[in-house]
C-alpha cells in the first residue's frame, strides 16, 4: 500500500466557498436584484431599494437634485432602465467653492425582472429626491389564499 502526501491548502476550501456563494447570487432567485448597467455608461449611481408585496415590485432610487422631467423610465424585455442627468451650477471663483463632493452628470441602471412583472402595469413619481416606481404583478403570479375545507 502506498501513502500519498496531500498538501493542505486552507485557500482551496475557500475558492469553493466562492463558487458556491457565486454560483447562489446568479442564480434566478436573485434576477430581481441583479443590475447590469455599467460604471462605464453613469458619471455616477443613485442608490436604489427594491422590495416586493404581493401585487407590486418596488424600486425606490435616491435622485437628489434632479427632476422629474429629467429622468426616463422604460421597460423593454423584462428589463427595467432609469436614466437620467444631474446638471450641476457652475462654479465660479466669486462662488469660493472649497470641496465639491455631490456627483452631477448622467447616470444609468437597469434591472432585469422576474417574468411574473407586468409590462402594461408601471407607475413611476418622482418626490423629494426619490424616484419610486411600481410594478405591477400579473393576475395569475399574484399568491392568495387558499382555504381548506372540512
Amino acid at each position: 500500500m502506498t501513502e500519498e502526501l496531500t498538501r493542505y491548502r486552507p485557500s482551496q476550501n475557500l475558492t469553493g466557498f466562492a463558487n458556491e456563494f457565486s454560483r447562489l447570487l446568479n442564480s434566478p432567485l436573485f434576477d430581481l436584484a441583479r443590475d447590469f448597467s455599467t460604471v462605464e455608461t453613469s458619471q455616477w449611481v443613485p442608490a436604489v431599494d427594491i422590495r416586493e408585496d404581493n401585487e407590486h415590485f418596488i424600486v425606490e432610487a435616491d435622485v437628489p437634485g434632479v427632476k422629474p422631467e429629467d429622468i426616463e423610465v422604460t421597460m423593454d424585455n423584462g428589463v427595467l432602465s432609469i436614466r437620467g442627468e444631474r446638471t450641476s451650477e457652475s462654479a465660479s471663483e466669486e462662488g469660493g467653492v472649497r470641496r465639491r463632493e455631490r456627483s452631477h452628470g448622467v447616470f444609468y441602471r437597469r434591472f432585469t425582472l422576474p417574468e411574473t412583472a407586468d409590462p402594461e402595469a408601471v407607475k413611476a413619481r418622482g418626490e423629494q429626491g426619490v424616484l419610486r416606481i411600481e410594478i405591477g404583478k400579473r393576475e395569475n403570479a399574484r399568491s392568495r389564499r387558499i382555504p381548506v375545507e372540512r
